[in-house]
């Protein structure tokens, strides 16, 4: 495999500037792969996956509205905006066809973003996420966790933010890992934090999306995820006549980060497949 450089650019999309990773393809481009964080992370997530993809894929990952170097804009978030953003990003690096891959938020993201502009899509890899809107209890904490950090600041949110999104094991004895969540949270804006999560409370249902899906979709989940219930995913697998699911084992809401050789490999195997 050619070495190949990350570089970090930013781009003006809307009332925005989104600030993203590029390693392009050192072969002949055959596909591009977007790779969209969750919540309240940033596109340092993906490092370990882009410095992976082979020498025909292009590797981008960027900051979602208001997380990371990303600006932003007028403040009002929801699934529906960041989707938006999505779109016109991809129009503006004159992108054709791209695989999207989203963790959680970002795979909600992905859910709404297909839902949106299903022609410009070559693939889906949705990890640790789901279809389903937030019932009334899921919006109540949603509700609180905003009180919560308000009240206590960042610093309280993340440690307990930690305990939810990672394995036993990963707290243990992958610091490097524990050390990026919490300065990906010590990076957002407390108002950015708020608004993200009034846009996850009130992001749409996208369960009738799921048997429109004909692109090759890739689910993943790690086997300790205290957040994204299996039913569920296996729920969503079900629906989407073109999906594959597999479960990573020791590993909680972020797989990518916590066992990011299997994940790799996954990763890495759908892709060729397309």
């Amino acid at each position: 495999m050619a070495e190949k450089l990350v570089k970090i650019s930013k781009v003006r999309v809307e009332d925005v500037s989104i600030s993203y990773y590029i390693k392009k393809a050192t072969e002949k481009e055959d596909k591009v792969i977007i790779f969209l964080h969750g919540f309240p992370f940033n596109k340092n997530t993906w490092r370990t996956q882009m410095d992976v993809v082979e020498d025909n894929v292009t590797a981008i990952a960027i900051d979602i509205r208001g997380h990371g170097l990303s600006t932003s804009g007028h403040g009002y978030f929801s699934i529906d905006v960041f989707a938006k953003d999505l779109y016109h990003f991809i129009k503006k690096l004159d992108l054709k066809k791209v695989v999207l891959c989203g963790v959680s938020m970002g795979g909600y993201i992905a859910l709404r973003y297909y839902e949106l502009f299903p022609a410009t899509i070559a693939g889906l890899i949705l990890c640790d996420t789901h279809h389903l809107a937030d019932d009334n209890k899921g919006k109540e904490k949603r509700f609180d966790s905003i009180q919560a950090i308000l009240k206590h600041g960042k610093r309280a949110f993340a440690f307990g933010f930690i305990e939810n999104v990672l394995s036993a094991r990963t707290i243990a004895k992958n610091k490097k890992a524990v050390e990026l969540i919490k300065s990906s949270i010590r990076r957002n804006s407390l108002d950015g934090i708020c608004a993200t999560l009034l846009a996850l409370a009130a992001r749409t249902d996208s369960t009738h999306v799921l048997p429109t899906i004909s692109v090759p979709t890739l689910l993943i989940r790690g086997e300790e995820d205290k957040i994204t219930p299996k039913d569920v995913m296996v729920e969503m697998k079900n629906g989407i006549s073109t999906a594959k699911f597999v479960e990573i084992p020791q590993a909680g809401h972020l797989p990518n980060l916590e066992s990011p050789i299997l994940f790799n490999l996954e990763l890495n195997n759908f892709l060729a497949e397309i």
